[in-house]
C-alpha cells in the first residue's frame, strides 16, 4: 500500500512543471507540525511555503523562524523536508494506538482540577512539615525578603489552580496562557488545570503565600503566571514548549520553571527528523536567554546518566530501537543556558530516581525520596515513604509529591529571589549567583541504596562540582543575604494581576497567528 502511494505520488509530481502546485490530498487526519525556516523569513513567506506543501500556517514565531502548521496531506513533511517539518503528534498517536491494542482499559475522564470551595481548604499552618524549605534556608530567607511583585515567574506546566487560597494572590491571570495548540490562548479555560495537579503543586513550592496557613513558597512575594504546556494525557509536545517559552519571553517574565521533558522521546537527538524538535526548542531557549529570561528545568526521573548517552540504545518509547549519540539531550534541561536541577532526599543524598551527569547538572534541590533507603547514622527516617516527599499545594488542599519536578521549583524560587534583589541581572548573572551560592555536596563514598553490594549510580567529579549535585544544594538564605540589602516585599491581596508595568497587559508580540483572532497577533 505504501509503495503504491509513493509510486502514484511520484507519477503526479513528474507530470507537473516546477511552478505547478502539488496535488493536495486529505490522506490522513489533520496533524500539527513544527516547521523550521531560515532566520529572517517573513510571515508571508512562511505561510506561502507551507501552503505550497499542502499545509496551513496556524502560528509563526519570527524571532526564531519556527512555525506551527497543520495538514491533512501525509506528504506534507516530505515536501518541506524531514529535517524541516516534524509532527510529534503523529508519533504519540501511533504509539498510543499500539498501546491500545495491548490494553483496552478506558482512560479516566478528565475534569477541572481546581479548588471548588476555597473556604473548605484546611487553614492549619503546615510550614513545620516543609523539611525541604528548611533544607535550603527558605524559611529563614522569608524573614529577610519574600521577593518583589515586579518579578514574574512562568510556571510552564499542567496549569495552576486560580482559586487555591495559597496561590490566588500570586497568580497573574492576564499573564497566563494555554499553549496546547502551539500558539498562546489567554482564555482562562486554556490555562487552568483540567487533568493534573502537577502544575499547582509546582506553583506552591515557588510562591505559596506565607500567611500562617497551609504551606509557604520559596518566594511568596513574587507573581506567577500559569503557562499550560502539558496536555490532559500528560504529553509535552515540542510546539507546546516552544509556545510557552516564547510567551514567557514576550511577557518579560524573569524566570520560567520547566518540570518536564519534551516528548516524544526522553532524549532528543540533533539529527534527522529529530533535529526539528531539538532545533526548535533550542532556538526558543536561546531567544529567551537573550531577552533576559532564565530557564530552570528538571533533570527527569529516569535515574540515568545524561552526560554520556552515546552508544546507548533506547527502546523504551519507540517501536524501533534508537541508538543514541553524543548529540542527544533531555530537552530543555540538557541545553546550554538552562539551569538543570537534580533531586535530593531529606538526607541530602541524590534521590534514587533522579537523573544526573557531570556537565549537565548545575545545582541540586529537595525533591524527596519515596524509597526506603538506609539513612546515615543519627538521621531521622520517615515513618512512611510518602512522608519523605515534598508537601505543597494541590486543588482543594495539600499533598506530598516526589520528583525532580519538585526539586526544580525550589531553584526557580531562589532565582526569583535573586531577580528581586538584582533586577538588572542577566540570566547568566543569575545562574552564576545560583551556582556560586550553592552549598557544595561531595560525591558519596557509597551509593548502594538497597544494600545489594552494587552501586546504583556512579558520581563523577569532586565536591565543588560533580555529576550528582552540580555546584551543590541551592541556598535561598544566601540569595537574600549576600550583596543585597534586606528588604521585605509585601505580598498583595486578591488577584495577582497588578501589572509591573503598563506593557504587561498589552497583547504579546512573539507570535503571528492566522485564523485565530482571539490570540495575540501582529
Amino acid at each position: 500500500m505504501l509503495a503504491s502511494n509513493l509510486a502514484t505520488a511520484g507519477a503526479v509530481a513528474s507530470a507537473q512543471t516546477p511552478d505547478t502546485p502539488p496535488v493536495c490530498s486529505s490522506s490522513q487526519p489533520e496533524l500539527r507540525y513544527l516547521v523550521l525556516f531560515d532566520g529572517g523569513t517573513t510571515h508571508r513567506s512562511a505561510a506561502a511555503e507551507i501552503a505550497a506543501a499542502c499545509g496551513t500556517l496556524t502560528g509563526y514565531y519570527p524571532q526564531i523562524a519556527v512555525a506551527v502548521a497543520t495538514s491533512t496531506d501525509q506528504r506534507f513533511d516530505q515536501r518541506l523536508g524531514p529535517d524541516r517539518a516534524f509532527s510529534a503528534q503523529r508519533v504519540v498517536e501511533e504509539r498510543q494506538a499500539d498501546d491500545q491494542d495491548e490494553d483496552d482499559d478506558e482512560t479516566e475522564s478528565s475534569g477541572a482540577r481546581v479548588t471548588e470551595n476555597a473556604a473548605a481548604v484546611p487553614a492549619v499552618d503546615r510550614t513545620s512539615e516543609q523539611w525541604d524549605m528548611a533544607m535550603i534556608g527558605a524559611d529563614t530567607a522569608r524573614a529577610i525578603s519574600r521577593g518583589d511583585r515586579d518579578v514574574v515567574v512562568g510556571v510552564l506546566d499542567s496549569g495552576v489552580d486560580p482559586h487555591h487560597p495559597d496561590l490566588r494572590g500570586a497568580l497573574a491571570p492576564s499573564l497566563s496562557a494555554g499553549c496546547l495548540s502551539g500558539v498562546p490562548d489567554t482564555a482562562p479555560d486554556a490555562w487552568i488545570p483540567t487533568a493534573s495537579a502537577h502544575g499547582t503543586h509546582v506553583a506552591g513550592t515557588i510562591a505559596a503565600a506565607d500567611d500562617g496557613r497551609g504551606t509557604a513558597g520559596v518566594a511568596p512575594g513574587v507573581r506567577i503566571a500559569s503557562v499550560k504546556v502539558v496536555d490532559d494525557e500528560g504529553f509535552i509536545l515540542p510546539e507546546y514548549a516552544v509556545c510557552g517559552l516564547m510567551w514567557a519571553t514576550a511577557k518579560k517574565m524573569a524566570v520560567t520553571n520547566n518540570s518536564y521533558f519534551v516528548d516524544p522521546w526522553l532524549m532528543t537527538c540533533d539529527r534527522g527528523s529529530e533535529r526539528v524538535v531539538f532545533e526548535a526548542v533550542r532556538r526558543a531557549v536561546d531567544y529567551a536567554t537573550t531577552q533576559g529570561v532564565l530557564t530552570v528545568a528538571a533533570a527527569t526521573n529516569e535515574a540515568t546518566d545524561l552526560s554520556a548517552p552515546g552508544g546507548r540504545t533506547d527502546t523504551s518509547e519507540s517501536e524501533e530501537p534508537r541508538t543514541l549519540d553524543t548529540s542527544c539531550r533531555v530537552l530543555p534541561a540538557g541545553l546550554r543556558g538552562v539551569v538543570a536541577v537534580s533531586a535530593v532526599g531529606q538526607n541530602e543524598l541524590k534521590a534514587s530516581y533522579s537523573a544526573y551527569g557531570l556537565g549537565v547538572i548545575d545545582v541540586a534541590a529537595p525533591g524527596g525520596e519515596p524509597k526506603e533507603i538506609s539513612q546515615p547514622a543519627g538521621a531521622e527516617s520517615a515513618t512512611r515513604p510518602e512522608d519523605g516527599c515534598v508537601l505543597s499545594t494541590v486543588p482543594g488542599g495539600y499533598e506530598r509529591y516526589c520528583g525532580t519536578s519538585m526539586a526544580a521549583p525550589h531553584v526557580t524560587g531562589v532565582a526569583a529571589l535573586l531577580a528581586s534583589e538584582h533586577p538588572d541581572a542577566s540570566p547568566q548573572k543569575l545562574t552564576r549567583m545560583l551556582t556560586d551560592q550553592a552549598e557544595p555536596i561531595g560525591c558519596p563514598a557509597d551509593y548502594d541504596l538497597d544494600e545489594t553490594g552494587a552501586q546504583d549510580a556512579y558520581c563523577e567529579g569532586y565536591e565543588p562540582y560533580n555529576g550528582f549535585y552540580g555546584h551543590g544544594l541551592v541556598d535561598a538564605e544566601a540569595a537574600v543575604s549576600e550583596d543585597a540589602a534586606p528588604a521585605m516585599a509585601t505580598a498583595g491581596n486578591g488577584s495577582g494581576d497588578e501589572p509591573a508595568s503598563a506593557e504587561d497587559d498589552t497583547p504579546g508580540d512573539d507570535v503571528v497567528t492566522q485564523g485565530t483572532p482571539a490570540l495575540p497577533t501582529r
